[in-house]
């Protein structure tokens, strides 16, 4: 089958857009698992961090799937929701949408550039839950706040929280990508501890309301950025009195930055994340469904522009990092 492809990427955790709103295409689930592992895969032509799947609904102006490398369906992405809200907005010509994802309908907003010629959309991360059971995180505590899990370190103390997707964060003096890669294989070995599997981040204090933070994602490994690692990372130093509620948090990352902003209505929390939405290039590809081959056949539009002032924005971020 032929399918019209977008490269994007939300602080260089970069995706494959697939639109199936018009009704082009007719995907099975076993298709879109097949399409993640192909598409996704660095060693062939296309590669990416996941699949974003765009169709029509019934509750939204439109709904979003994203599948991981492994053919794991994520229940939430924030990087991924970003170049979704960027592309329905463009779609329908209006500058606020909502979109429907497996766990809530989120409003996403286009705003003014956080940087120069930067395409920049703000979008809710909710809902959030502290519980243990929303992980679910077996542990001693119904609430996982700045304590130890042995199974996983005897010297670090992690933050339990989903957004919806689970996440596990802890603050560290610097960043060691060695042993978060370790930790992370760990935790999502563990079965016992973790059923679902966890996103782990670790959260490095660059100063007042500036953190850096990198993640270990379920289903991928290492990622430049996680969008709702990011937003889970700033809420959680807002719990721990880091940093400051309703204010701008600016996160760093390998791909880039975000701006998160914690605010709370009653007993709940609502992140706010505001980043980036940059296309890469659009193509045709030819997917083999029984053999997972793939070919491009149609020659590559880029987006230069974009790109080029991406990459200024990415030199800014680097400089902020390592001050």
């Amino acid at each position: 089958m032929n399918i019209e492809i977008l490269k994007c990427h939300g602080s260089n955790n970069d995706f494959v857009l697939i639109d199936e709103m018009t009704g082009a295409y007719s995907f099975s689930e076993e298709d879109r698992v097949t399409i993640a592992k192909a598409l996704c895969n660095r060693e062939g032509i296309v590669g990416a961090d996941g699949i974003l799947f765009v169709l029509n609904s019934d509750v939204a102006e439109a709904q979003m799937r994203m599948f991981n490398p492994d053919g794991s369906e994520a229940e939430m992405c924030g990087n991924g929701l970003r170049c979704v809200a960027r592309y329905v907005t463009e779609k329908l010509g209006k500058d606020e949408v909502v979109i429907e994802t497996p766990e809530a309908n989120l409003p996403v907003v286009k705003r003014e550039e956080m940087y120069e010629d930067i395409p920049s959309f703000e979008v809710n991360i909710e809902p959030v839950s502290f519980s243990t059971a929303s992980l679910p995180l077996h542990s001693p505590h119904q609430i996982h706040i700045e304590q130890p899990i042995p199974a996983l370190s005897k010297d670090l103390t992690f933050t339990a929280l989903s957004v919806p997707n689970p996440h596990l964060i802890t603050v560290v003096p610097e960043v060691h990508d060695e042993n978060l890669s370790w930790l992370g294989k760990v935790a999502n070995q563990d079965k016992e501890l973790l059923p679902n599997g966890v996103n782990v981040s670790y959260v490095q204090p660059l100063g007042d309301q500036k953190i850096f933070v990198r993640t270990y994602e379920r289903g991928v490994g290492l990622t430049n950025a996680c969008g709702t690692a990011m937003s889970a990372s700033a809420l959680t130093t807002v719990i721990v009195e880091m940093n400051q509620l309703n204010e701008e948090i600016f996160v760093f990352n390998r791909g880039g930055f975000v701006i998160c902003t914690a605010l709370k209505n009653g007993d709940d929390y609502v992140i706010k994340l505001r980043g980036n939405a940059t296309y890469v290039y659009s193509s045709t590809i030819q997917l083999d469904v029984a053999s997972s081959e793939i070919k491009e056949v149609k020659d590559r539009t880029l987006f230069e522009a974009e790109n080029h002032a991406y990459a200024k924005m990415q030199s800014y971020a680097q400089e902020q990092i390592t001050l």
